[in-house]
């Protein structure tokens, strides 16, 4: 048996438990060490990761509750993998750019671990039962994060935050209630064999025409808040906009992501039929997620909300190849899936990185972030300038960043398969332009109000971590090979 993931799963869970056992002092040095030590052992499972190999690797069974069909079976594919990576590297980020003398700094970084211990086990577990566990309880540590550390309105977005997403895990259990009950089966792999070859949808179908699409609806909403998609994203502003900052970054780096990992692993592979069926529908929700949020950042002037419209706007674009892919009903759409899971970590790393760009000018401004509180800070902070600049071009999609390669593999793939519906969603491309060059003129050009003429540039130890950050982005916009590569291994879970 391999070991690594299992370590992985528990390490953040080990960290949680020493920094509520240790001093207060020691909370945030022993939640960082938990994090780089989990960040080692991710690197240890891609180091292991054999490229030549379809499926999941690294797999770790063991039975449970066989009435069930349920078992612990841990496993990464390419996709799977990438985005345990990905969580390993948010979380020390988002913990480091934590602000000092918290309260209750135990429960606070304790709660911090178990967010990425859930997060994990999203991503690492092969059969429903346990990925639904992990996913229910990534809410719990969210929620008393937003609310005992967020803003003034932290408890009402902390509570909407609760309720959407609780509502929406309620209608996804059901439909997968329903499924097992025809299928027999809640194995990821099974049912993805089942579904790819019509037979679980004529076992669906068996029992009547409205139950599969009732059924397929229940587990298309739970996704659907997650993610989220328009217009199940009403929580989002809100809960961006209060939670603190290094909590916002896991939200949008690593929840989001949950969402679109589900319609990798439950809606394409299980629901074809439905997918092609309602696909106008669907890709009608992607150009609205795409336009609409784009439109609200215009309409900001606060930073961290337009961050959160953007993420949306962002995340639409994977959207559209998702269900670019299931509308148009054929057998592979591996080039554009590899654009959206390019995506995914493209957004984890940039939206991140953004809302940390924001706890930077927070600290520096006594909590100030509206565009109007700031601008000519290029003439003071020009390595704030630069490095900020360089993680909003790659939001832009800018060629030579990161962000170009997702959006373009994105669009192309899915020009092939509904090119009417692509061109639709090509001024959004414009529009997330507009509203990010608007945040770089106006926070780092015009002239500088004087009382910023003190403003603090990147001290030496923030230019440690927000330079590798960048200079990812650019790596991965010059050779997307590096990632592109690990999202063609293990492809048999989709379609």
């Amino acid at each position: 048996m391999n070991w690594t993931l299992l370590i992985l799963l528990l390490t953040p869970v080990a960290g949680a438990l020493a920094v509520t056992g240790g001093p207060s002092g020691w909370a945030r040095r022993l939640a960082l060490t938990s994090a780089l030590v989990t960040l080692i052992v991710a690197g240890l499972a891609l180091l292991q990761f054999d490229y030549t190999v379809a499926g999941p690797q690294l797999v770790l069974r063991f039975p449970w509750i066989a009435a069930l069909g349920a078992e612990w079976v841990f496993g990464v594919d390419g996709l799977g993998l990438s985005l345990v990576v990905l969580t390993s590297l948010v979380t020390p980020f988002a913990l480091w750019i934590s602000p000092g003398g918290l309260r209750l700094p135990r429960l606070f970084y304790s709660l911090m671990l178990l967010l990425q211990a859930a997060v994990l086990g999203v991503f690492l577990s092969l059969n429903f039962v346990p990925w639904f566990l992990f996913w229910e309880l990534s809410l719990i540590p969210a929620y008393f994060l937003i609310k005992l550390w967020g803003g003034p309105r932290a408890g009402a977005a902390a509570f909407q935050f609760f309720l959407y997403t609780m509502t929406g895990s309620i209608a996804m259990l059901l439909g997968m209630l329903a499924v097992f009950g025809v299928a027999g089966s809640f194995d990821f792999a099974g049912l993805a064999e089942a579904g790819q070859s019509g037979r679980l949808e004529a076992l669906l179908q068996a029992q009547g025409p409205a139950p599969v699409v009732l059924i397929f609806a229940g587990v298309f909403l739970g996704l659907a808040v997650k993610v989220p998609v328009v217009p199940f994203h009403t929580w989002l502003p809100d809960t961006y906009a209060e939670a603190p900052t290094s909590v916002s970054m896991l939200l949008t780096g690593l929840l989001s992501k949950m969402g679109l990992y589900g319609m990798l692993r439950l809606l394409l592979p299980l629901f074809p039929g439905q997918m092609a069926q309602w696909g106008g529908v669907l890709l009608t929700l992607a150009l609205a997620s795409i336009l609409l949020p784009a439109l609200a950042a215009l309409a900001q002037s606060d930073l961290k909300r337009i961050f959160a419209y953007s993420s949306i706007n962002h995340l639409g674009y994977c959207l559209l190849g998702i269900f670019a892919v299931g509308a148009a009903g054929v057998g592979t759409g591996t080039g554009t899936l590899a654009g959206v899971g390019f995506q995914m970590v493209n957004h984890g790393l940039t939206a991140a990185a953004l809302f940390a760009f924001v706890a930077v000018i927070e600290q520096r401004t006594g909590g100030r972030r509206g565009l109007g509180d700031l601008g000519g800070l290029r003439a003071v902070a020009p390595a704030l300038a630069g490095w900020m600049g360089v993680v909003l071009f790659a939001s832009i999609g800018l060629p030579g960043l990161s962000g170009f390669i997702g959006e373009f593999l994105i669009f192309q793939g899915s020009f092939h398969l509904v090119g009417g519906w692509v061109a639709v969603a090509l001024p959004g491309l414009l529009i997330t332009a507009v509203f990010l060059l608007r945040v770089i003129h106006q926070v780092f050009s015009g002239p500088l109000p004087e009382h910023w003429r003190t403003f603090p540039d990147l001290r030496p130890g923030e230019i440690a971590v927000f330079a590798p950050v960048g200079t990812g982005l650019l790596i991965l916009g010059v050779f997307p090979g590096v990632l592109l590569h690990l999202f063609q291994s293990g492809m048999t879970l989709l379609p």
